[in-house]
């Protein structure tokens, strides 16, 4: 068993690793929990949200053991690089990783919980969602700085940034699902382009994040931003729409 806990949490240890090991009797779950599961503990005036990872099959669990860190050693880490680095993101508390003979059970990251008003899927399906350009231009510059200093975060899906409104009418940007990142000592316009394929396939909302990040990343043109983020933006949804396709007629030849 391996149990790693932030210092600033020093004083909550006990009650954290309680609530991680009676995690299937206690908390209240907090999504579908289909692949991952994930639940909500009351920590004094604290909300902690743990995740406990799907068990991993054979080769991974050897893997997870010897050769790789577990995601939830890597969620932990990495929120505490993006938190050194300026990058929002739940504050990490505590990581737990539980072993038997042959590698990797259990694994389990602990994190504040926090309540946002919207992530960025709400932009993508609700096109008339309030200040809809505006977060999305801030976005487009919270990306920026993220690359900036490095960043890759190979999961820039739209459910994985929270969205939270500030008192003085900015927004804040929280990153979640951490397990999957890489850092740079800088990162090339590829990669930069890269990152934004996975976000929307609507153009509209495409020419906005180009011509925000156009303002802040000068080494290439508008128009070369723009066609290189359309351009990977389409080929992350024909290779989608492919895989769910074949996955379509896996399903109809079980049958």
């Amino acid at each position: 068993m391996l149990y790693i806990l932030n210092p600033f949490f020093k004083a909550s240890g006990d009650e954290i690793i309680l609530n991680i090991k009676n995690f299937n009797s206690t908390g209240t779950l907090f999504g579908d929990g289909k692949r991952n599961k994930i639940k909500l503990f009351d920590l004094n005036e604290t909300t902690v949200n743990i995740k406990s990872f799907k068990i991993p099959h054979l080769v991974n669990k050897i893997s997870y053991k010897y050769f790789r860190k577990s995601k939830a050693r890597r969620s932990y880490e990495y929120a505490m690089t993006l938190l050194e680095k300026g990058i929002g993101t739940p504050q990490p508390i505590a990581y737990y990783e539980n072993y038997d003979w042959l590698g990797l059970k259990e694994s389990y990251y602990a994190s504040e919980h926090l309540v946002t008003e919207l992530t960025f899927r709400e932009l993508v399906t609700i096109s008339n969602y309030p200040e809809h350009e505006t977060i999305l231009r801030q976005f487009s510059r919270f990306c920026f700085d993220m690359h900036q200093k490095g960043i890759e975060f190979l999961d820039h899906s739209p459910g994985n940034t929270l969205i939270k409104k500030k008192t003085d009418g900015q927004y804040q940007f929280f990153l979640v699902d951490l397990n999957r990142m890489s850092f740079h000592s800088q990162m090339t316009f590829e990669q930069r382009m890269k990152n934004f394929n996975r976000l929307t396939p609507q153009k509209e909302m495409i020419e906005v994040m180009s011509n925000e990040y156009s303002k802040w990343y000068t080494k290439k043109t508008e128009t070369e931003i723009f066609e290189k983020m359309w351009h990977e933006t389409n080929q992350f949804q024909e290779k989608f729409a492919r895989k769910k396709r074949i996955k379509k007629a896996l399903k109809f030849w079980k049958k």
